[in-house]
């Protein structure tokens, strides 16, 4: 396990399973760890960490919660948690014992099948690792027979068809993760209401603030920091409940803005393109004539 800058850089599966004091895995690229066998005091409490392949984490009971950097797994309903290669993660601050599974799996288990193209697509290997899928009772059930017939696989003789069967199994395991994300933005409407309302307000305020709008416009990074949320997270999570992703929500804010200013002002279009953060007023030009169809001044002049 190599060291740089304070991180646990683990670069193998063999690798992972000696650090965890666990035998040495059937294959190489792919293995179940369960968690009862592991103490998470193998790793210095707050460590960051590093892996070069996959994870699926699925816990399906849990009480409390687990500290990892500023975040938090809370797992109390029990749920799934991913994570991508050389993604930067702290281990647990705290000694509580939890039950539970976790995959992992190398990119090249996957390279030379049609997933080993696709798994960027599923956006949740992009979210921070507070962003959990809770699962109800229901998909608890659908996830753990899904882990069931992995390790079913793993622990039989490994032929020429293993492979084939352990990279479909993963991906039915995302596409079932992938619709059960989706119910969780429209079950949870309540949290992520609040997160839009937030987000309303934090637009607002930049709009507002011409010192801000020195620095140009608001960015899809500052906005998810400020939120404290993963910029993946936060596009999903929009696009499931408004149908936009975060820069078309923020540009819309813009446009929102834009109206108020040449309806109520006398501002030329240059000057109020300059106090929106535009470093060109064409560009505020073209933006606002694709979101509305008409351009600034054919909005103004629909006014008098």
């Amino acid at each position: 396990m190599k060291q740089q800058s304070n991180i646990n850089h683990i670069e193998s599966i063999s690798q992972l399973v000696r650090v965890l004091g666990l035998p040495a895995p059937l294959h190489p690229l792919i293995t179940l760890v369960d968690y009862n066998n592991v103490s998470i005091e193998r790793f210095p409490k707050g460590q960051k960490v590093s892996l070069d392949f996959y994870k699926i984490s699925f816990k399906p009971t849990f009480t409390g919660q687990i500290k990892y950097g500023q975040g938090h797994y809370d797992f109390e309903e029990g749920g799934l948690a991913f994570l991508k290669p050389k993604q930067i993660v702290f281990s647990p601050e705290e000694t509580e014992s939890y039950e539970g599974i976790a995959l992992y799996f190398h990119p090249d288990f996957i390279r030379n099948y049609p997933l080993g193209k696709t798994i960027n697509q599923y956006g949740f290997f992009s979210y921070d690792v507070s962003e959990a899928l809770f699962l109800s009772e229901k998909e608890k059930e659908i996830i753990a027979g899904l882990f069931a017939a992995i390790a079913d696989e793993l622990d039989n003789n490994i032929d020429h068809f293993s492979q084939d069967v352990l990279v479909s199994q993963i991906e039915l395991l995302l596409n079932y993760s992938n619709r059960f994300y989706n119910r969780q933005f429209i079950t949870r409407r309540a949290i992520n209401h609040e997160i839009i309302t937030s987000l309303d307000k934090l637009l607002n305020n930049y709009l507002e603030d011409t010192n801000n709008l020195k620095d140009g416009l608001p960015s899809v990074r500052y906005i998810s920091t400020e939120l404290k949320l993963s910029q993946r997270y936060l596009s999903d999570m929009l696009s499931s409940l408004t149908g936009l992703n975060t820069q078309q929500y923020i540009q819309n804010a813009i446009i929102e803005k834009a109206k108020e200013k040449l309806s109520t002002t006398n501002l030329s279009v240059s000057e109020i393109a300059y106090e929106l953060g535009f470093e060109h007023s064409q560009s505020f030009s073209k933006l606002f004539k694709i979101k509305t169809n008409v351009s600034p001044l054919e909005f103004r002049h629909s006014f008098n």
